[in-house]
């Protein structure tokens, strides 16, 4: 076999090595964005759950007559874990044009608390409900 044959051969042999490396480093690109996407997809529907365990909270303290509890603490089992939901309600302190404080709106604030990972997270909405006296 003459030389120029072997240094073809040698050639090919390191393109196929090169083109196979190129490949495994792209499936393992692949499978790394795939990951990400799954992990931010998780995330967001616990997100989600959250967002949809305040708004409910909200509406059932703007559906129920009478004030607001001054303050309540709920826990709320989601699937993603427990979250614990705290409500605050404190008279609005708002006043008129004329400098006169409005009786009957409450101000109430809502905070969900829950663990993702050990790490704590937090969200948390503010909203006036009016009562009258």
């Amino acid at each position: 076999m003459s030389r120029s044959k072997r240094r073809r051969r040698a050639f090919a042999l390191y393109e196929v090595l090169l083109g196979l490396t190129i490949f495994v480093v792209g499936v393992f690109a692949l499978g790394r964005s795939v990951e990400n996407c799954l992990n931010a997809s998780a995330l967001s529907f616990e997100d989600d759950r959250v967002r949809q365990v305040l708004a409910n909270r909200m509406a059932e303290i703007q559906a129920t007559p009478g004030f607001p509890d001054a303050k309540k603490e709920t826990k709320v089992a989601t699937g993603y874990g427990e979250v614990t939901l705290t409500q605050r309600s404190v008279p609005a302190g708002l006043k008129d044009d004329k400098d006169v404080e409005m009786n009957g709106i409450n101000r109430v604030t809502l905070q969900a608390e829950w663990r993702r990972q050990g790490v704590a997270q937090s969200r948390k909405i503010e909203f006036y409900v009016y009562r009258q006296g």
